[in-house]
Formats: structure tokens, sequence, C-alpha cells
């Protein structure tokens, strides 16, 4: 596989980051070009290693392998067609994933592992280029009518095998661009948008069909929905997000993360001169210590803030692997993205106790305490109390499960312990042809699950209509992931 001794005569290597003031000035992706002479060179350091783990950290199953030495010798073309065995959507998992694949590769057990996640993205961004990439149009038309509720990734997904199985696919979203959290939850600066519109390109040609503005259990009732198809799909998401309820939540300027980051996604796409939203010149607390958190900070920077603080209620992560998580496990180690290396301060151990006001109804400071964890809780440590000024406040906290909708009560689909819908091992819900994807049945986790579950899901829907199927099918929902 690659270079026999590639790992041992070349370092791993990734593309360099633009200058933080340059992109601190505009909103593009933040990585300068990597040359392909380099990237052939990180592909051959991926060894012989016997047996792939990374392809078992990834829940997509990507055969990383193979498609590492076919870029180490120069086979751009048929690399893409391997990615795209198991992947709809490289150009997104390789900005948005975390990779669990590279914490599960052998050779990360002793040295940096091998890039695969800045691979996968440049020969998804090579095939583009050169055009490989076109419409795969189904050669037989089944005649079976799915509706897809929900255009995130798991959405997408699942439309896009559905329709290449030959069945009319139509996806419908709520709000006035297809992408859901891809299109106004992600910043411009982490993916830029017209990777969104290049793929929408090729599923329209394929023959799926899009519909904007359509709101299930407004100007489209679920009853009619159903009686209309012949199977629905579920992909909504995880979006009911976690609240932080403490004396001051009241007051003004203090949002939740996905109220501030779709607006900057708006003036990125025109619709807005301004975000309604904009904290140049304030100081601003984000509580969270997620990649949404980091999200925030990177586009409050870009907003001119004149100070950034993200809160965190764990402790600092450690700069290697901890005992308890071993390899192939994903790496809880402490990270800096390209947003923290902006600026901004990340602070650890501290707990939120109130919002204070600034004495005109909006928040003024944020209190906090340091903590420390005795027993699995959290206690005070006496002596640590401080308060940090805030214009701006945005709460980072997750999310807690699906919105729970009249239409929801209606459809009469069960719910799991956790809240979210439950499903059997073909991503059937409690009811006949209701299928669910995604974060909506899985809770909130990761793009490349996302993408898992709706290619999972759509050769449920398959094998549901037509008695078997040839869809390839990923992990079920119920396996236990690495990550």
């Amino acid at each position: 596989m690659g270079e026999t001794t590639g790992f041992l005569q070349w370092e791993r290597e990734l593309p360099s980051r633009r200058p933080v003031p340059v992109r601190l000035r505009d909103w593009r992706e933040v990585y300068e070009d990597f040359p392909a002479e380099k990237v052939s060179t990180q592909a051959g350091r991926c060894m012989d290693c016997g047996i792939p783990f990374c392809n078992n950290g990834c829940p997509l199953g990507n055969l990383i392998p193979d498609w590492n030495d076919l870029v180490y010798r120069d086979q751009w073309r048929a690399a893409i067609d391997r990615l795209h065995a198991t992947n709809n959507f490289p150009e997104f998992t390789g900005r948005l994933c975390p990779a669990p694949c590279e914490s599960a590769c052998v050779l990360g057990i002793n040295q940096p592992p091998v890039a695969i996640k800045q691979i996968e993205v440049e020969i998804v961004d090579r095939a583009f280029e050169e055009g490989w990439i076109t419409p795969q149009v189904p050669s037989v038309a089944t005649g079976r009518r799915v509706a897809v509720i929900g255009s995130g990734p798991a959405g997408l997904a699942a439309a896009q095998q559905l329709t290449r199985a030959g069945h009319d696919v139509v996806v419908l979203e709520r709000a006035d661009r297809i992408g859901g959290l891809l299109r106004y939850g992600i910043p411009e600066f982490k993916m830029e948008k017209r990777h969104i519109d290049r793929r929408l390109d090729q599923m329209r040609a394929e023959g799926t069909e899009f519909r904007t503005g359509a709101v299930v259990g407004d100007n489209v009732d679920i009853d009619v929905l159903r009686a209309s198809h012949d199977a629905v799909v579920l992909a909504c998401g995880a979006t009911a997000w976690r609240d932080l309820p403490v004396p001051g939540r009241e007051l003004a300027n203090i949002h939740q993360a996905m109220e501030y980051l779709p607006h900057a996604n708006r003036v990125q796409l025109g619709d807005l001169e301004r975000s309604p939203i904009d904290v140049a010149g304030g100081h601003v607390v984000i509580i969270g210590g997620g990649d949404t958190g980091a999200d925030c900070l990177g586009t409050a920077l870009r907003q001119g803030a004149a100070s950034v603080r993200q809160l965190e209620i764990m402790p600092q992560p450690p700069q290697d692997r901890a005992l308890g998580n071993p390899w192939p496990q994903y790496a809880m180690v402490y990270r800096v993205s390209s947003a923290h290396e902006e600026g901004g301060e990340r602070v650890y151990s501290v707990n939120t106790e109130r919002f204070i006001d600034n004495g005109s109804g909006a928040v003024g400071g944020v209190a906090i305490h340091e903590v420390t964890m005795v027993d699995g809780r959290f206690e005070k440590v006496e002596g640590t109390d401080r308060v940090l000024p805030a214009d701006y406040v945005f709460l980072a906290l997750g999310f807690v499960g699906p919105e729970r909708g009249s239409w929801l009560v209606t459809l009469g689909v069960a719910l799991d312990a956790r809240g979210n819908v439950a499903r059997d091992d073909n991503y059937m819900s409690s009811v006949p042809g209701v299928f669910v994807a995604g974060d909506m049945g899985r809770g909130q986790s990761l793009i490349v699950w996302a993408i898992a579950e709706g290619r999972g899901a759509a050769a449920g829907v398959d094998a549901f209509l037509m008695g078997e199927t040839r869809l390839p099918i990923p992990i079920p929902p119920t396996a236990r992931p690495l990550v």
C-alpha cells in the first residue's frame, strides 16, 4: 500500500493556513492550496498494516488504504470512484468531519497518523475540477415515490441513494435554501457554500426534486404526505437546543448559537447587508467548548469583537491520549482549530452562575466560578468567583433531540428513552413505511454518521419497497461507534 517505507521517510504534513490577519478580513476557507506532489507523499505514508483499523474507525467504512494507494500511484480518477463507493459527499466530510479514522490509524499508535482527511478532500476537489463527477442517472424507474423531510447530510445522502435506485424522490426543506445546518450552521470559513451547490446540481440532474419553504405541520400536511408517497424518510436533525436556565437568562443579547450563526451566513449569501447580531466592538462570551462554540468564536472575530472568551465546564483535555482513552478510540486530546488560532481565550473548568444586567435590560457580564470533579459531580472551588465582561453571550451547549412538533404526534412515531425517534435495524420507525436517519434518530452526532445513516436508511427504504436492495448497507443504527 503506497510506499512500503513511506511512513519512515516522510512526516505528516497538512496545508498551511492563510495568515490570521489576512483571513480575518474575509470569510473564505482558511487553507492554502496543497500541491499534488505533497498529497501523493502523504498518501504514501499509508502502510500495509494488515488490518486497516481506519476502515472501522470511519462510520462509513471508507476504503481508505485503497484510495491512498491510488493517489500515491497518480490514479486520481480511480481514487474518486473508491471514495464515492462509500461516501456520497467527501467534500463535506473532508472539511467538517473530526476524522475518527485518523485516531484509528495504525501508524497513529506511536507516530502522527496518515493525513486521511486531507487526502480525501484533495481527491474530491480534483475530481470536480477535472469534470469526473457527473450525474448518475438511474437506468430504471420503479414508479415508487419517496419523500425525505430535511436536507442536511442525512437527508441528502438518503435522497441521492434512493434516486439512483430508480425511485421518485422529493426532499422537503423548511428553510429557503437546501442544506440544513450545512447551509446555515457551518460558517463560510469552514466550508464555502459553493461546495453544497455543485453537489445539488448533480443531484437535480440525477432526478432528485427539492422543495424549499416546505414546513411539515404548516403548509405540508403529514397525512397527505404519507398518503401520496410510498415511503417517508425523517431526517430533520436534532435541532432542539440545550438552554442554560440560570438567573439573568432573560436579558437581551443572550442568544443560542443557532440564532447567531445563520445570520452571518446570510450576509455572505447576499441576503443581508449586516447581521442583526453584530458584535463589532463588543465583549463576547461563548458558553460551550465544542465545535459550534469555535464557529461562534471565528464569526465574532471576523465581525470585529473587542474580546472573545469560550467557556467549558470540563477540564482542558490532555496533549496526549490518557490511559483510559487507548487507540483505536477517538483521541480525546487538546486540539486547536483554525478559529482558536485566530484569537480569543479558552477557559476550562468553569461554571456559569448567572448573567448580570448592564442596567438597561441587556447582559453586561457573566458571573463564573471554577469547578472540580468529585465522585462524578462538579463541585465549586471556593474563592474563585469572578465576573467576565460580556456585551453578548452565545450558548453553544449542544442539542437535546428533535423538535417535537404537532406533526410528529399526528404521525404517531414512538420515541426512545433519549427522546429521539425510535427505529429498528432497517431504520424504520414504529410506523410502517416511515424511516428515520441521522440525528433525529441517533441524537446529536457527527456529519459522517449522518451520511452513513442516510445511506443505511435508503437501503432500508429500498428493501421495504422492492423486497430486496442492492444499495450498500452501512453500520446498523444499533451498532456502538468508536466515537
